[in-house]
């Protein structure tokens, strides 16, 4: 071999040498560069796991913080509460006026009265007497009386019993007041029945006669009470005084009104307006108190979607028709 030639192949080989030693150096480099890639890598997934999981407890605590801060609170005493009813029972209709007071309504009826049907005698009650007296030659007197009972419970979405019995007892107003057929309709104040009350007068001519009917609805707090009575003279018998008749009956409203307060404990007495009767029963005792509240969820005995409807004074209208004919 020439020497030309071994210069050449060492030439080659040193070339090749030295290409290998960069590719190795490379090699070496790329790995290395690696490594510190992996290494910053790690850091930052421990922070950013880190900062994740912060703001994960934050958002927790602050969750949390809202469930039981100030706001609660607030929402939680905010909860609507409604005035308690005053008035918790009412007494047996039947038994709402004395011997005495029924002998001079209906004389002949003292003891026909009879209870209406309910299903809660809590909440709703009512009881009715008839009286027929015969005259001989001269007819008969017939007499009708009837008194309804109505207690309103306290309720957070029906509102407090004594504003129910406010709506109920205007409503009662106007229903005696629009009777069909009636004449010579009259409506005044009935003071010292209770808390408000209203006489309703008319006549009403019958196939049996002329009646002259009389309507006292009263409120007692969170209680109505519509007292129905009404008279005539039958076959051939003079019509009743319709003066006499009225004051009968606002006579009668006031000794119910009584009933109802002496039933929840609280003396004859005690009307804003001083009820005569209620004088003659004893000394007035305090009114229930108003001051306490009810919760929401306290059911309602009387929702206002079941309040009945005020038919006391069409059915007293309609009564002496069905009861007259008893006559002799």
């Amino acid at each position: 071999m020439s020497e030309g030639t071994m210069q050449r192949r060492a030439q080659r080989d040193g070339q090749f040498n030295q290409r290998e030693e960069r590719d190795e150096r490379a090699r070496r480099t790329g790995g290395l560069n690696r490594l510190l890639a992996a290494a910053v890598a790690v850091p930052v997934m421990l922070i950013a796991a880190g900062c994740s999981s912060d703001s994960g407890s934050d958002d927790a605590s602050k969750d949390a913080g809202a469930s039981t801060g100030p706001a609660a609170d607030s929402a939680v005493s905010a909860a609507p509460t409604v005035q308690a009813a005053a008035y918790k029972k009412l007494p047996e209709a039947c038994a709402v006026l004395s011997k005495k007071t029924l002998t001079e309504l209906v004389p002949k009826g003292v003891t026909s009265g009879k209870a209406g049907t309910t299903g809660d005698t809590a909440d709703r009650a009512s009881c009715s007497w008839s009286s027929l007296a015969n005259n001989g030659v001269k007819g008969s007197q017939f007499r009708w009386l009837n008194v309804s009972l109505l207690r309103f419970e306290s309720d957070a979405t029906t509102g407090d019993g004594e504003s129910q019995a406010k709506t109920y007892y205007a409503k009662q107003v106007k229903d005696s007041q629009a009777v069909a057929g009636a004449t010579n309709a009259k409506s005044q104040a009935a003071p010292g029945t209770g808390d408000e009350a209203t006489l309703v007068r008319y006549d009403l001519k019958k196939t049996e006669g002329a009646f002259k009917q009389q309507t006292v609805v009263a409120r007692v707090e969170n209680v109505v009470v519509t007292l129905d009575y009404n008279g005539a003279g039958l076959a051939g018998d003079k019509a009743p005084s319709g003066d006499a008749l009225a004051a009968s009956a606002q006579k009668a409203a006031k000794e119910a009104v009584v009933s109802v307060r002496s039933a929840n404990g609280v003396g004859g007495g005690g009307s804003s307006q001083g009820s005569s009767a209620g004088s003659s029963a004893g000394s007035a005792s305090p009114s229930p108190s108003k001051s306490a509240s009810v919760s929401p969820g306290q059911g309602v005995s009387l929702p206002s979607s079941t309040t009945p409807k005020a038919t006391a004074s069409k059915e007293a209208a309609a009564a002496p028709k069905a009861t007259a004919s008893a006559k002799s």
